[in-house]
């Protein structure tokens, strides 16, 4: 065994794969700088710490589980006159997320709420933060497969491990007296304990039209409006305008 093969296998047991797999690119351009020692250690440090960031990066934002990829540069602020990009913006330095608030998106199909949604989960998981998105429906459904099996605490526990859990669609079918119960669990825990993104075309007065059962909406309202930043949506469906012009 060379010695650099040496170097690079002592690197990889210290866990510096990143700066084995690149030492001789590395040493080359350090020798074509006559740099100094202690500028290559740091070189060496430097590219382990960028390509460890990028790996964490890439991997959280695939745990996230985002449908599409929506950013907030693509969000035309033009025709979603309701909410402004200074507003948003003010939301970027994720206070909402350090102090457990959650943001509610109100608003009917098509007029982004989706999209802001996923593009704010998005810059939080840039940003180091754990982020998970869930569809309502399918929320609900993991949830109820949850609680037949007997894990739904299990699940809910894992669910709490994120710091932003993203609901979307929230509200467009009834919900079952146990789905009800699973949802009312997973927001109890959460509560001033993490923090919620949650996309609805219902105004909370009009919760009880798919919870069927006001004893049940309104605590879990109260859960997550208690600290919440909440953004009433209006306009016209941006999908529909978009395909009568086509």
């Amino acid at each position: 065994m060379s010695q650099l093969e040496q170097t690079q296998s002592r690197y990889r047991s210290l866990r510096m794969s990143a700066a084995a797999d690149e030492l001789v690119s590395l040493l080359a351009q350090a020798e074509a700088n006559e740099a100094s020692y202690l500028s290559f250690a740091d070189q060496l440090a430097e590219y382990e710490m960028v390509q460890r960031q990028h790996k964490r990066l890439t991997r959280n934002l695939k745990l996230a589980a985002f449908p599409s990829e929506k950013r907030l540069e693509g969000f035309d602020y033009r025709h979603q006159s309701t909410i402004s990009k200074r507003q948003v913006n003010a939301l970027l330095d994720f206070g909402f997320i350090d102090e457990r608030n959650n943001l509610v998106f109100i608003g009917p199909p098509g007029v982004g709420k989706t999209h802001l949604a996923i593009g704010i989960g998005h810059k939080a998981v840039e940003a180091g933060y754990r982020v998970l998105f869930r569809n309502a429906l399918d929320l609900v459904e993991e949830l109820e497969l949850a609680e037949m099996k007997g894990e739904l605490k299990k699940r809910v526990n894992q669910l709490a491990k994120h710091d932003l859990l993203i609901i979307d669609e929230l509200g467009y079918l009834p919900m079952t007296r146990q789905a009800r119960f699973n949802l009312f669990q997973l927001i109890n825990s959460l509560y001033e304990y993490r923090s919620i993104i949650l996309t609805t075309n219902k105004d909370f007065t009009n919760w009880g039209e798919f919870f069927h059962d006001d004893n049940v909406a309104v605590p879990i309202i109260d859960r997550i409006i208690h600290h919440s930043h909440i953004f009433m949506l209006g306009g016209e469906s941006y999908r529909l305008k978009q395909k009568t012009k086509s």
